[in-house]
């Protein structure tokens, strides 16, 4: 996870190097991001229903091995369209190695640990968040974007040695792929969806503008940003270690309280964004509670989705970066219009709307006892056969 999202992030960091290899204006490269959202929105739960019955681990591994291949190909190619193209093959193929990744998971922990196998999981994007893409970032700019490339082809390698070395043998799903789909799309598992778009709506209303907001606002600018974008992601990345502890204890009730932080978050940042110590808490903060409910909102669309749990877990990524996009739009036409804090108000916004959402949301219940024990034996790890 932290190799496929620090691949994922890396083009922001040498937009401006792959826009004049490719010869194709800073915006039209920008859409190399576009791309593999798409590509995991839409692709992931597509390539998850059509290998809902393989073994987990064989998923795994074919994920990582097609990903090496296109990020491969990737480097020896100079024309756009065919890199936009695998820029979507290469989100689909995440997309589906995260929700093998939660099915591998937690079967290999007692059931009430399965938030907190979540949270590592879920780990492995934030850190990349955190680290992965400035690493990225640094190398693409000494070596060239191909140079950066290149070094993820290698740990995408690794990452597949090591999943064929020490994942276990998880069996694909019981059902078929209606049977899996009537759960995973029940109403009560859309409705937690929504929350998911809600939330990471809110946040990258605000969070896709906030390099505007600490120049305009905050009076800060050069490396002094990059520390603030750090310690956000740094925050993040804690909380969701911690997150699935709470996902354990009561997932509902974390994304009540999440939520309501999130938009509290804001307020602050919004009301003292202009003195830098007080920004930086606020942005602390911020990922702290993003962090932290993470693996409660993964938690509950898995356990409402009952026996559909297979093929739901790979939904929550889409409704993420369906949010993405729709909050980075939202936030970029209220900055057009007004300043750099209209980013921060229109996730404000979203965020109050989502707070009686998640209230709501806390009252839906997973199916009965029988489908809950049948998705809990779906996931059991299976014996190796010889």
């Amino acid at each position: 996870m932290f190799v496929l999202g620090s691949a994922e992030l890396l083009v922001v960091g040498v937009l401006n190097l792959l826009a004049a290899d490719l010869q194709v204006s800073v915006p039209a490269a920008g859409r190399l991001v576009t791309a593999y959202a798409v590509g995991m929105a839409l692709g992931g739960p597509v390539l998850t229903a059509l290998t809902l019955k393989l073994n987990r681990r064989f998923v795994l591994a074919g994920a990582l091995l097609l990903f090496a291949l296109v990020n491969l190909l990737l480097v020896l190619i100079n024309d756009y369209s065919l890199f936009l193209t695998a820029r979507v093959v290469s989100g689909a193929l995440q997309g589906v190695f995260i929700g093998a990744a939660f099915t591998a998971g937690i079967a290999v922990v007692p059931p009430e640990r399965m938030g907190r196998a979540m949270s590592v999981v879920i780990s492995g994007i934030t850190v990349s968040a955190a680290l992965g893409a400035p690493l990225g970032t640094l190398v693409g700019q000494a070596l060239g974007w191909r140079g950066s490339f290149t070094a993820v082809v290698g740990l995408t390698v690794i990452a597949l040695i090591a999943t064929l070395v020490l994942v276990p043998w998880v069996p694909g799903a019981g059902g078929g792929t209606s049977s899996q789909a009537k759960h995973a799309f029940a109403p009560r598992v859309l409705a937690a969806l929504g929350l998911n778009l809600l939330l990471y709506a809110a946040l990258f209303a605000a969070l896709t503008y906030l390099v505007p907001f600490l120049q305009e606002v905050t009076g800060i600018s050069g490396t002094l940003v990059s520390v603030f974008l750090l310690a956000y992601g740094a925050a993040t990345a804690a909380g969701s270690f911690g997150g699935g502890r709470l996902a354990d204890t009561n997932a509902a009730r974390t994304l009540i309280i999440g939520t309501a932080g999130l938009a509290v978050c804001l307020l602050v940042l919004f009301l003292i964004g202009a003195i830098a110590v007080l920004a930086a808490l606020a942005l602390l903060a911020l990922g702290l509670f993003v962090g932290g409910m993470t693996p409660s909102l993964q938690y509950r669309v898995m356990s409402l989705a009952g026996p559909g749990g297979v093929l739901a877990q790979a939904l929550p990524a889409s409704a993420v970066n369906l949010g993405i996009a729709f909050g980075s739009a939202a936030g970029g036409v209220a900055i057009a219009r007004y300043t750099a804090s209209a980013a921060v108000i229109t996730g404000l916004i979203i965020a109050v709307i989502a707070i009686p959402v998640a209230w709501a949301t806390s009252f839906l219940k997973p199916p009965g006892p029988q489908s809950s024990t049948a998705s809990t034996a779906a996931t059991k790890p299976a014996a190796e056969p010889a």
